[in-house]
């Protein structure tokens, strides 16, 4: 079949019949070689618009808060971490952490999003304190914390299974688990770009886990470190098989799927980019947008694609909600992760996500870390009378 025949046949898809309209590895790796962008996200969007017909875009008041930059894992592209001993380290107090949350409480925020680094000087004890001090101080937030690779280093640390980590720290009031360390779950490019963090399986059990005993987690994905289509594709299909066996299993899966491009600004990565027959690393808006478009009709039992702007930009993921994505993310309100690669946006108001879902046509939906909608007021007057927003992107490949 032609890239037209794939799409032709991906625009009869519907709930009911969605395994007879499933694609392949070789279907999806068609449409991303082959496939106009502007027809690819025209199939995206149709796709997004029949799963979710309502005509809402969601978006979450929450923040991000990195507890210590402490880091044993030395990815090359992360210029977050500091290694053990370092004068810049830090930890976090509880009293600091629980000061964020209130910050966040004040304006109505619901979700924290708590990441480190693999930090081996702090004992499992240390992170339950901290969940059941957070638990009773602000019973109101949904606490997503500590990535897989992040639960390895503390079950690594105390001798226990990650299983048992993940129970223990959900007793003690964990929500959910964060999407993050994924990247590319692909042994040769994980291998190349952050050996110590284990293999991709290490990743999908830990997730599974975490599923088996119904905690909220999300899947992500960083293109950019010069693989394949293929390797991308590979990536998919990997979350794919553990939504499918998950939702089977436990009958919860991810709640969504969000990628976005390495940042090499400010990293030992990033100097890969730099002089004479090297790859070109790192991915443009044009070819971001197709990666969104193609993961919306090949995840076909993940319910949620997450646009992002904070390494994309505002105006970059106001045009990934016309391709696929049915979600603006989040205001986060602080970021160090990310942004201490390069990128310079770190915050959005809720006012600027909500101007962006109305621009392209949609309606704002706050939302919870579950996707469950909250109570929401449109903070500004007709989007006709809005600003449109600056075209400064550069649409390469």
């Amino acid at each position: 079949m032609t890239w037209r025949d794939i799409l032709s046949k991906q625009s009869g898809w519907n709930r009911a019949k969605s395994q007879q309209f499933r694609l392949s590895e070789e279907e999806a790796l068609q449409l991303y070689r082959d496939a106009p962008l502007h027809e690819l996200m025209q199939a995206a969007h149709a796709r997004r618009l029949s799963m979710h017909p309502d005509g809402k875009v969601t978006y979450l008041i929450d923040r991000n808060i990195n507890y210590t930059n402490v880091c044993t894992i030395n990815c090359q592209f992360c210029s977050f971490y500091r290694p053990p001993g370092h004068d810049e380290t830090y930890t976090q107090t509880f009293e600091e952490i629980s000061t964020r949350v209130e910050e966040l409480e004040s304006i109505g925020g619901s979700r924290i999003l708590m990441q480190g680094g693999v930090n081996p000087a702090l004992p499992f004890d240390w992170y339950l304190d901290l969940l059941r001090h957070l638990r009773i101080q602000h019973p109101s937030i949904d606490l997503d914390c500590f990535s897989p690779i992040e639960i390895e280093g503390i079950a690594e640390v105390c001798e226990k299974s990650t299983l048992d980590v993940l129970r223990e720290l959900q007793e003690a009031g964990m929500h959910g688990l964060p999407g993050g360390g994924a990247e590319m779950l692909v042994d040769d490019v994980r291998n190349d770009v952050s050996p110590k963090k284990g293999a991709p399986a290490n990743w999908l059990r830990v997730m599974e886990e975490a599923q088996s005993l119904g905690l909220t987690t999300s899947a992500t994905n960083v293109i950019g470190f010069g693989e394949s289509f293929e390797q991308r594709i590979t990536h998919m299909r990997r979350i794919r098989e553990l939504q499918d066996r998950s939702l089977t299993n436990y009958d919860i899966g991810f709640t969504s799927f969000i990628a976005w491009p390495v940042q090499l600004e400010v990293n030992s990565f990033g100097r890969r980019n730099r002089g004479q027959n090297k790859h070109t690393l790192g991915a443009g808006s044009s070819e971001y947008l197709r990666h969104v478009a193609v993961s919306r009709l090949y995840l076909d039992s993940i319910e949620h694609i997450q646009a992002s702007w904070p390494t994309m930009g505002i105006e970059v993921s106001q045009m990934a909600l016309l391709g696929g994505a049915d979600d603006a993310g989040s205001t986060m309100m602080e970021e160090n992760v990310v942004s201490a690669s390069g990128t310079k946006k770190v915050q959005a108001s809720e006012i600027e996500l909500q101007n962006v879902i109305r621009r392209a046509g949609f309606t704002p939906q706050r939302r919870d870390s579950d996707y469950r909608g909250l109570a929401t007021e449109i903070l500004s007057d007709d989007p006709q009378t809005l600003a449109a927003p600056t075209p400064n992107i550069e649409l390469r490949s």
